[in-house]
């Protein structure tokens, strides 16, 4: 076949498989690509304005404006996206950006309401084989194999979130456990043991000999959490066998889900979902929550655990947030992704008086590192990174991301995964910042990208740096237009099980006795994502988090929402005064906010640990604890992984917007009912911030009544 008649085959397949004349791909633009190549007039054609917009006041009376206005309750579809918009920042960089006519997050969801599918929402749609795609409806109530919804929805649950979820939080421990075997192996490298002690307690749980150098400890620890990883899933999980709760651990072989290697679990669940394998759907969400201990064992608890032996382990102390940190006249330098590996050695670089002084050489008065959505999260709570000259703070969620880059003063935006946008490089060009992706797992077009190796971390750190000290030549030669929104946020961060403990004075018993006389009724966590659907984007985590305090429930976050609780003052002491009395009493004398920030969305392995903690020093399982696990503005795939991990212990989970589950009744009832009568935990679907608390408290004193407190 000729060239031509291969291009008009293409073109007939169209008409062959849903008869039309042509195909999508063949209406294709330039500027339907985000390929920063095909976009060369894009100076010329994206006209910016830093003046034609309302700026947003002072942050005291920003605070003001968000609690009048989430109170009001517009953040419906009219007025949209500024209604749900509550970060000063991203309000100001939303109208220069929309203005331009530039593509942007919240412009693309309006975009996208028109024609999204009703049979993708409630999970009644599927694409595994050439007979489809299929779609269930009354009328149509199988698929072409014969699925029926049940199955499909269940399938869909596991296949496209969970498993997806769970491979990406074990291959983030993967990757920090190859870098904790370069720490110990290659001091060249730039990386650090900075937290031994930790490597030695968790090492020692894991049965190998402490008493030999810590290098050496670093290298076996790390093959011991890989070799677990790699194992079949017919061999039990060595670190689910050392870490998880006794009780837990019993409940979870009578039932099946005792997991074995994370890798092998993935593949295992992933070839149940072929086409005619599996069809009992009830099997398939119990497979979930087997791939939940899974991702909470061999992924967030023990790259937790991992990053904190090389970067340092949480620390409590007065850091800020918010796009005003960037400055005019220094080399920014924004990281961000999950997994601040590179990042860490990049800070130790430009802290030193050497690459200070080529800042300095280049016309700049500095150079530093700025961490944004759960990177940057992670970064403000380490103790090994936080406090150094070359760190300049946390930027955002990940929502603000192309916002940000708009500020014209971004020189180089490095990234791993995830929560990149695609859409970047076409921002990177207009705004004259420099990409880089730190892991080959993470490409962007035309954009460069550096292959993970931690045994030349050092190496990869200086082309960073060298490559922002460029970027900034160029910014300062072209003159280039800049505008930074001043608005900055005070906030108290790095909570771990770590430093509260050691805040009480080594025990958790002053925190037991709080929740025992009822100051504390009861703890929520608020992890995750924002969305940009009407009435979130952050706004729901405020309303949700507010109402929370003002009935004394004590909140952990982690995530973007920790950026929300960040710019909105909920991680200020001074909050305690909108708490509940008794929660208010307990804040005011610890000098803690009512919102404790455990760092990013992966730091919920973090939550779980200070949660077993807890259970051991009441002498109860983990699901006899008055605890709530919120994803209110939940997003993708590790979340409802996440979710899984806390039905795995027993726990309610909160989720919205309402997971694409809703097509099948005994799926609905499984997961809402059927999982707690086994001794797990359960799923709750609820939009409304209002009736959320409500449920919160409600199964708060529950658990409190059980175990005698009320």
């Amino acid at each position: 076949m000729s060239d031509e008649d291969i291009k008009n085959s293409y073109k007939n397949a169209a008409q062959t498989m849903r008869g039309d004349n042509t195909t999508f791909g063949t209406k294709l633009t330039n500027e339907h690509s985000n390929d920063p190549n095909t976009h060369k007039d894009i100076h010329n054609r994206i006209n910016v304005n830093y003046d034609s917009i309302e700026k947003s006041p002072g942050m005291e009376e920003v605070h003001k404006w968000q609690r009048q206005h989430v109170d009001k309750g517009d953040q419906s579809k009219e007025n949209y996206p500024m209604n749900i918009i509550i970060d000063p920042a991203m309000r100001e960089m939303y109208q220069v950006v929309h203005n331009s006519g530039m593509t942007n997050v919240f412009d693309r969801f309006s975009q996208q309401q028109p024609i999204q599918c009703k049979f993708c929402i409630e999970g009644l749609s599927c694409q595994l084989c050439a007979n489809g795609p299929c779609r269930i409806s009354e009328k149509v109530p199988r698929g072409t194999c014969g699925v029926d919804a049940h199955t499909m929805v269940a399938r869909n649950f596991m296949y496209r979130h969970v498993t997806i979820g769970t491979s990406a939080n074990i291959f983030h421990c993967h990757q920090a456990a190859r870098t904790l075997k370069a720490a110990g192996e290659h001091p060249e490298s730039g990386l650090k043991i900075r937290d031994p002690e930790k490597l030695k307690k968790y090492a020692d749980m894991a049965g190998l000999n402490t008493s030999q150098p810590i290098e050496q400890l670093a290298v076996q620890f790390a093959d011991w959490v890989m070799n677990d990883i790699h194992a079949p899933f017919h061999v039990e999980s060595k670190t689910v066998e050392a870490f998880a709760p006794t009780q837990r651990k019993e409940l979870w072989r009578k039932l099946g889900l005792f997991p074995g290697g994370g890798y092998s679990e993935v593949a295992f669940a992933q070839t149940r979902c072929m086409t005619n394998f599996n069809s009992d759907p009830v099997e398939f969400l119990l497979n979930a929550v087997r791939l939940g201990v899974a991702n909470e064992y061999q992924g967030l608890f023990l790259l937790d655990i991992i990053q904190e032996i090389l970067m340092g382990t949480q620390e409590i102390a007065q850091k800020k947030q918010n796009m005003g940190l960037l400055k005019q006249d220094m080399i920014n330098i924004v990281t961000n992704g999950h997994m601040p590996l590179l990042a860490h050695v990049a800070i130790d670089l430009a802290s030193t008086d050497e690459w200070q002084q080529k800042a300095k050489d280049a016309g700049a008065s500095g150079i530093q590192v700025l961490g944004h959505v759960c990177e940057g999260q992670q970064l403000m709570n380490y103790q090994g990174t936080h406090s150094q000259k070359g760190y300049g703070g946390q930027e955002g969620e990940w929502l603000s991301q192309e916002y940000l880059l708009a500020t014209g003063a971004v020189d180089l935006f490095m990234f791993d995964y995830n929560c990149t946008v695609a859409t970047m490089p076409l921002f990177a060009k207009r705004f004259g910042t420099k990409l880089l992706s730190t892991h080959p797992v993470i490409k962007l077009q035309g954009t460069e990208t550096l292959d993970f190796v931690p045994e030349k971390m050092k190496e990869q750190a200086e082309k960073a740096l060298d490559k922002a000290i460029e970027a900034f030549k160029e910014r300062k030669s072209q003159n280039r237009k800049v505008y930074i929104p001043p608005h900055v946020s005070d906030c108290t961060v790095g909570f771990s099980t770590e430093s509260i403990r050691n805040a009480l004075g080594g025990s958790f018993d002053p925190l037991i006795e709080q929740i025992a006389n009822g100051n504390i009724r009861g703890i929520a966590t608020i992890v995750g994502c924002t969305t940009a659907r009407y009435g979130q984007g952050g706004s729901n985590i405020f309303k949700i988090t507010r109402g929370l305090i003002k009935n004394n429930i004590l909140v952990l976050s982690g995530g973007c929402t920790s950026s929300v609780m960040e710019y909105t003052g909920l991680t200020n002491p001074q909050a305690a005064e909108e708490c509940g009395e008794g929660l208010k009493a307990v804040c005011k004398q610890l000098g803690i906010p009512p919102v404790l920030s455990y760092g990013a969305c992966v730091d919920i392995g973090k939550m779980t640990h200070t949660a077993k903690e807890l259970a051991d020093a009441l002498k109860v399982d983990t699901n006899k604890l008055p605890l709530v696990i919120g994803a209110p503005e939940y997003l993708e795939q590790k979340a409802v992984a996440d979710a899984c991990t806390a039905v795995a212990l027993g726990w309610l989970v909160h989720v919205a917007p309402v997971p694409s589950i809703t097509g099948s009744d005994v799926v609905v009832k499984t997961l809402t009912e059927t999982t707690e009568s086994l001794g797990l935990g359960k799923v709750v679907v609820e939009l409304d911030a209002e009736k959320t608390v409500q449920i919160y408290v409600d199964h708060i004193e529950k658990k409190r009544k059980e175990l005698g407190l009320n």
